[in-house]
This record gives structure tokens, sequence and C-alpha cells, in this order.
């Protein structure tokens, strides 16, 4: 099997896109998992319309085989089925052979988050005063004050921050927009980078892609930055100080969230902040990690250690 996917699963793709506008990245992560589950289906000589009860648990049951990650292996089955479902309604199979299909749970756990003084700790690794330091240094402190994801700090256009109030406007899942207040800290070090010295030092002399030209962060060659070259320079400070081995993309996002419920944020806050479509995601930082709880423990009663 080629690149291109069945007319069941392009279709449903693209429903996606325009009548529910799932983001470019959402798509993509889609797009990977109907390729995997329409190469199982090739290898087992079966058309997709042809997918039967028993066909969608060999398939389930080979996921896990594989060793797939339970969050990965769960969207898989959400969008296989959806997919499924989609051909239904749209009188491209008569059957849906997903009925039975059950979803791999997730197990329930905290977020990886840093803590307070592991997060200074990374905001102070960026050193000098050259525009990528400058860069360096709002971007982090952005990430983190705001609980941005990387796609919506990378996202970011010269027209979406307002200083004078100290709010921007950030585009999530979905393009769903939200304002985001951001910290002293990060106002101060994103005025820097956008002051004479710091992100005029990046452009081009002419600008290659539309767009580029409005983009709060550009890499090193002058076009906005990427995803994956933020994530890089995340992780490279990360490793300077210390941290590189409790990095992942969402873990500056994670800690702001943590510590604004260990300081005593509402969770209708913290939702609003994050963007989480619902309130059941965001309660996850109300979880107290093992080590909190003894610590808070040990505290608080009274007979908790020797005198």
């Amino acid at each position: 099997m080629g690149a291109d996917l069945s007319r069941g699963s392009e279709e449903y793709l693209s429903w996606l896109a325009v009548e529910r506008g799932r983001s470019v990245n959402t798509l993509a992560a889609y797009r990977r998992d109907l390729r995997a589950y329409e190469l199982w289906m090739a290898g087992k000589q079966l058309a997709v319309t042809s997918a039967d009860t028993t066909t969608m648990a060999e398939w389930v049951a080979s996921l896990r085989v594989a060793g797939l990650a339970p969050a990965s292996a769960k969207r898989a089955t959400v969008v296989v089925t959806s997919m499924h479902r989609f051909m239904v309604d749209e009188g491209m199979c008569a059957v849906d052979p997903t009925v039975f299909t059950e979803t791999p749970r997730v197990p329930s756990s905290i977020p990886k988050a840093l803590s307070e003084e592991e997060v200074t700790r990374l905001l102070n690794s960026v050193v000098g005063v050259d525009s990528v330091a400058m860069r360096d240094r709002a971007m982090l402190e952005m990430l983190y004050a705001g609980g941005l994801r990387i796609s919506e700090l990378v996202g970011l256009s010269l027209g979406d921050v307002n200083l004078d109030d100290g709010t921007l406007r950030a585009y999530g899942k979905g393009s769903k927009e939200r304002v985001v207040p951001m910290g002293r800290q990060a106002l101060a070090a994103l005025a820097r980078w956008l002051e004479p010295g710091g992100r005029s030092l990046l452009q081009p002399r002419q600008w290659k892609r539309r767009g580029d030209a409005e983009a709060i962060f550009l890499n090193q060659r002058g076009g906005r930055l990427t995803r994956q070259g933020a994530w890089l320079v995340v992780k490279g400070h990360a490793e300077t100080c210390g941290l590189g081995d409790r990095m992942h993309p969402h873990v500056l996002r994670h800690s702001c969230a943590t510590h604004m419920v260990e300081r005593g944020a509402d969770l209708r806050t913290v939702q609003e902040l994050l963007g989480h479509a619902s309130l059941t995601t965001t309660q996850i930082y109300t979880k107290v990690s093992p080590q909190r709880l003894r610590s808070v423990y040990e505290a608080a009663h009274p007979r908790a250690k020797h005198r």
C-alpha cells in the first residue's frame, strides 16, 4: 500500500478539517493512525470496508502486542472507530464493525511537572545578551507564564500580543482562540526580544514565506520558528542545567498549571488559562504527588515525625 489512504479515510479527514476545524497537527497524527491501521488490514489481505467485529478485536489486540503507549493506542482506536462510523453515516458501509470495540484505557497519572526551583534554574540557564539569548529567554518565560503549548508559542504573530495590558491571543486545538495573561517577567523578556537588537537582528533582507514577517519568534535563518525548532531550544537549555531527563514538550505547561493549583488557583481559572475544553482534563492537576503528600503530611500532622 502506498502513501494514499482509502477513500473513506481521506473523506473522513477532510470532514474533520472542514466541519470540525481540527488543526493541521491533529490531522497529521490522525493520518498516521489511519495509515498504520490500513497497512495492518492490507497485511491481512483485507479491505477497510470488509472489517468486522472480529477483525477490530484483533487489531486492538495488535496495538498492545506492538507495545504502543496507552495514550497512543487510545487515540488510534478512537480515530479508527470514528472513521468507520463516518463511513456508515455516508453510506460507504452498511454495518459498523466497531460497535463492540472497547477503547483502551489510559492509566490516570499526574503530569510530570518541575518544581518551582527547577523552573527557576531552567529560566536562569539562558545567559548572554545576544539576540538568540533574548529570544530563548522570552520563549521559556512565556511557556511557563502562560501555560502555552509549544505549537501555540510558535504560532504567535506580532498582532497577537498586547504589551500594554499584558495579554496575548493564543490559538489552541481546533483553532480555538483564548486570551492569556502574561506575568511581569515574561512581559519584560518579550519586550526586550522585540526591541532593537533582539528580533530585528534575525530578520532577513527578504522574507521567504508569507507570514514569517509577522512571526514573533524567528529561527537563525529568519523564518518562523517551527515547533520542532522550539522544542530543541527548550531541550537544549534543559540539558545545560541538568534537567534534560525531566523534559518533555509540555513540561512548562504542566508546571505552570501545577504550581498555580498548589498556590490556590481555582480549577475554572486554570481551565481557561490552558484552553481545556473540559474541566475533567484540568482536574488532573488536583492530584497530589506522593512526594508532596508526604511533605505536607509531615509538616501538618502532629505525630508524623519522631520527636
